[in-house]
């Protein structure tokens, strides 16, 4: 069963909005598959625990829900879905960009997730390396547990750099709407999936996909585990750049960061600002 999950937790998702788009709810079936993919890994996470101590109360929930619903909520929807698709169809009767729209959908959703892959990437790979980033970024990892309520808690500076370094990579070169629904879809979906604590087995998925086993290594307290798998979807740049680990250890149960963390909400959004490079 732990072998089947992660491309089934992944493909019927994502098959749900394909076949949407089609009636012209693509949209809608992407919120709801969202909610939908959520509230059944929840459920797994009780059912089979990847570490049983992360299933404890952290006293985040509220913070973490508050980061989810700022950023997800409000940035991602309003700038992703009417923004940025919005330009979308605004541009795609113009017949700007090259974008090779007469390859097949499934052949532009590949070469979409390739090429956004790249910023996201050295982004990711910045924030880890640049103090004035990872000041930011250092919200996420101050987590003590990974499960897929924390999946959303970033600070809103850190979505922001990664939005403004993905889907308008592909508004320039001309993608239609359903390519930039689909790439956001799968970043979606593999996003709650990398933080789910399941017990799954991903095999020669981990040398395709950013999944839940690299993932776990991502958030290690030894930078030298911790400062590697970079990548939001896949995980060719990782390979190419030479920060791809997948040690056949069991990743660390003690994660977070060294740095304190405020508890509360506001405070998590302050400290970027008020606290030196570190």
């Amino acid at each position: 069963m732990s072998v089947v999950l992660w491309p089934l937790l992944f493909a019927v998702p994502l098959a749900i909005v394909w076949a949407a788009m089609s009636t012209g709810h693509g949209v809608v079936a992407f919120n709801v598959t969202y909610l939908g993919l959520a509230l059944t890994i929840a459920v797994l996470e009780r059912a089979m625990p990847h570490e049983r101590a992360w299933l404890e109360n952290d006293g985040q929930m509220l913070p973490d829900l508050l980061h989810t619903v700022l950023n997800k909520g409000v940035a991602q929807v309003l700038i992703t879905v009417i923004v940025f698709m919005g330009i979308a169809g605004w541009m795609a009767p113009r017949g700007d960009g090259i974008w090779p729209a007469e390859w097949p959908l499934a052949i532009q959703l590949a070469l979409g997730l390739v090429i956004i892959e790249f910023p996201l990437y050295w982004k990711h790979r910045l924030a880890h390396e640049w103090p004035w980033l990872w000041r930011f970024h250092a919200v996420h990892h101050s987590v003590t547990r990974l499960w897929f309520f924390n999946t959303g808690r970033f600070h809103l500076v850190d979505t922001l750099t990664g939005l403004a370094v993905g889907i308008p990579i592909l508004l320039l070169l001309g993608a239609p709407e359903p390519v930039l629904l689909l790439v956001s879809a799968v970043t979606a979906f593999i996003g709650l999936l990398t933080h789910c604590n399941i017990e799954m087995r991903c095999g020669v998925l981990n040398y395709v996909f950013n999944t839940p086993s690299l993932h776990r290594w991502h958030h290690s307290k030894d930078l030298n585990e911790g400062n590697r798998n970079y990548g939001e979807n896949l995980v060719l740049y990782d390979q190419i750049f030479g920060s791809f680990y997948n040690s056949p250890r069991r990743p660390p149960r003690d994660i977070g960061i060294e740095q304190p963390m405020p508890e509360n909400f506001l405070g998590q959004l302050k400290v970027p600002f008020t606290r030196q490079p570190l």
